[in-house]
């Protein structure tokens, strides 16, 4: 059981564990079955309501999803700028080429999405993102490498960036755990869920790391959304590029 005042870096399967595409796929599912149940697209829905209204006119949205998985938050995304008649242009990126094959076999969205597999600090983007969003992400890397992360978003992104992930507390972590369990969930996911809610941060953290990287308490707005997670937000002054 994690001591919930600081991260405890346990692994977690998806990241180590070698397994087929099948197996990976299966995973990725039962986690956007997750994310539907725990809300967890309300906080970047919220981010890109606000990006849109800062896009120049007369071109779409260029959004890049770090660490994208199954591509399901950009499927819900895509949906919501459908109905709103707002263009995007969307690319994911992921370490695992499962990822990609799992995404580019999902259900077709009305704009699609480019799937990329590489380490994101390798990551040279074609054209630069308007916007940068995570989700699920920043867990399950170490503090000096969020804080990496934090600095390649401010130094890409031309017109803002978004973290969506994780409160450490004992109320998600014995609430998943055990209900993971009874929904019979993918192993990975009932394995997994518990130690990223271990892995995660709480807003103290994440001060400490958006001043490492370089950012002032008024550039970002640290949001703690229900159930148990934050919103990181940052806009640059100015127009996108």
């Amino acid at each position: 059981m994690p001591r919930f005042s600081h991260r405890v870096l346990v692994p977690e399967l998806m990241d180590t564990e070698p397994c087929g595409s099948d197996t990976f796929r299966a995973c990725l599912v039962d986690l956007s079955k997750v994310n539907r149940l725990t809300l967890a697209y309300r906080p970047t829905l919220a981010f890109l309501r606000q990006a849109a209204r800062r896009l120049p006119p007369g071109r779409p949205l260029r959004l890049l999803d770090v660490g994208g998985g199954y591509g399901d938050t950009l499927r819900q995304l895509d949906r919501w700028a459908a109905r709103r008649g707002i263009a995007l242009d969307m690319t994911s990126v992921d370490l695992s080429p499962w990822s990609r094959t799992a995404g580019e076999t999902a259900a077709a969205t009305r704009t699609p999405i480019r799937f990329v597999t590489a380490n994101i600090f390798d990551h040279v983007p074609d054209a630069p993102p308007d916007v940068v969003i995570s989700s699920l992400f920043t867990h399950h890397l170490e503090d000096r490498d969020v804080v990496r992360f934090l600095r390649w978003m401010e130094r890409h992104a031309t017109l803002g960036w978004f973290v969506n992930d994780l409160h450490r507390h004992p109320v998600p972590y014995w609430f998943f755990r055990y209900f993971s369990q009874a929904m019979r969930w993918h192993r990975f996911v009932r394995h997994d869920g518990p130690v990223s809610i271990g892995r995660a941060f709480t807003r103290q953290d994440w001060q400490r790391m958006l001043a490492e990287a370089g950012l002032r308490p008024s550039d970002a707005t640290i949001r703690w959304w229900m159930p148990f997670r934050y919103g990181i937000t940052r806009f640059k002054p100015g127009p996108a590029a």
